[in-house]
């Protein structure tokens, strides 16, 4: 048979455990009282005794009860005992049923605090994260749980947003490339009529948005990886990270010139992989953007227990107002027509933020019209020691 629902209760048990120490120690006390009042007073019942009674002429007149003084405080103190005895059998039933409502009362009003957090977590929805149980109250045990299950709620409030952010730019991104793969297949590759140069510009125009969805999904890919913390930890060398970047990332059919400034002895603890494809971000964006005959740099250094990575060129800049976004999901430029003309899937950047904050460093990003964008990882060295903030970053070189 199931037991009702208040018994199985934490508040039912707590008024249980209360209840008991309570009357447990009220008996205890009070058994102790009666044991100590009879070993003190030595309490007995009256021994009676018959005495002949005569009047001045000493003639017999009867017999009267009499006792002895010390019988008559033995006999007063045997009632005393026996009274304590009478009201204690009352009390204790009475202070049993005290102890269930003072339990009751005590356990509910600990519990009162939990009653918030089932109510809060009753009324969460994975559509709706923005309740917040905000407990307040003296700092205890349950505020720090309630604290606790906030900071929980704010980290899963922000990666689904953060989710629904990506599907919804993804999705997107993916529907232009379709709708063009599409409208020039039903247009042009199905129409018997159209001439063999439209066939062929609608294949090139195909094929140019395949590639683009291709690039999108390689780099949804890599943030979904970076978002798993799916990393490879090792001891990394990072100005040969910085070469390895430069020698993919240079097109030896541009006119440009890929100058190095990596000294020797800086070590991390990190991604080889996925530090190389944050430096190789970067470059690829320069060499793409940077003007014939220019220069593009790659250099790392160290300042304090910090190590940093830089690629700096001479390209067209980015404006004040869009500086702050050029690591946002989905964010292009507009400042370059080469950038227009190439549709780039907006994730090159997040990607390297994300690689370099995932493994305790920070990004930044120096640029002005017309003269060229400098971009900075700052990565913690692998025998940093403490919690020293990255130094104030400033344009380089």
């Amino acid at each position: 048979m199931r037991r009702p629902e208040i018994f199985r209760s934490i508040r039912f048990r707590l008024t249980v455990v209360y209840s008991t120490l309570l009357f447990a120690l009220a008996g205890v006390t009070l058994a102790i009282t009666y044991l100590a009042v009879a070993e003190t007073t030595r309490p007995q019942p009256v021994t009676e005794r018959t005495a002949k009674v005569y009047n001045d002429n000493k003639q017999y007149i009867g017999t009267m009860t009499v006792a002895e003084v010390s019988q008559i405080e033995a006999a007063v103190n045997y009632n005393t005992l026996r009274g304590l005895r009478d009201y204690t059998l009352i009390a204790l039933p009475a202070l049993f049923l005290a102890s269930l409502g003072i339990g009751w009362v005590l356990s509910g009003r600990v519990l009162r605090p939990v009653g918030a957090i089932t109510r809060t977590a009753r009324d969460i929805q994975a559509t709706d994260l923005t309740r917040r149980i905000r407990l307040h109250g003296p700092r205890d045990e349950l505020r720090d749980l309630a604290d606790t299950i906030d900071s929980m709620l704010d980290r899963l409030d922000d990666a689904f947003r953060a989710q629904r952010q990506l599907i919804d730019d993804a999705s997107h991104e993916l529907r232009s490339p379709l709708a063009i793969i599409r409208t020039h297949l039903d247009a042009t590759l199905t129409t018997p009529d159209a001439s063999g140069d439209e066939r062929l510009r609608a294949v090139a125009i195909v094929d140019r948005a395949t590639n683009r969805m291709s690039r999108l999904v390689e780099d949804l890919l890599a943030t979904a990886r970076r978002d798993a913390d799916a990393m490879n930890d090792a001891d990394v060398d990072l100005s040969a990270i910085a070469h390895e970047a430069g020698e993919e990332a240079f097109l030896p059919d541009r006119p440009l010139r890929l100058r190095y400034e990596t000294p020797d002895g800086l070590r991390l603890i990190g991604d080889a992989d996925a530090l190389r494809r944050a430096a190789a971000n970067l470059l690829s964006n320069a060499v793409r953007l940077a003007p014939a005959a220019s220069t593009v740099t790659i250099a790392t250094g160290r300042t304090g227990s910090w190590l940093w990575l830089a690629v700096a060129d001479q390209g067209p800049g980015i404006s004040a107002e869009d500086l702050p976004r050029v690591f946002d999901r989905f964010w292009r430029g507009t400042a370059s027509a080469a950038a227009s003309r190439e549709r780039r899937t907006g994730l090159g950047l997040a990607i390297v933020r994300q690689i370099t904050e995932s493994h305790g460093g920070q990004v930044a990003a120096f640029s002005q019209l017309g003269v060229g964008s400098t971009f900075v990882l700052w990565l913690p060295a692998a025998d940093r020691t403490g919690q020293e903030p990255p130094p104030a970053v400033t344009p380089w070189p």
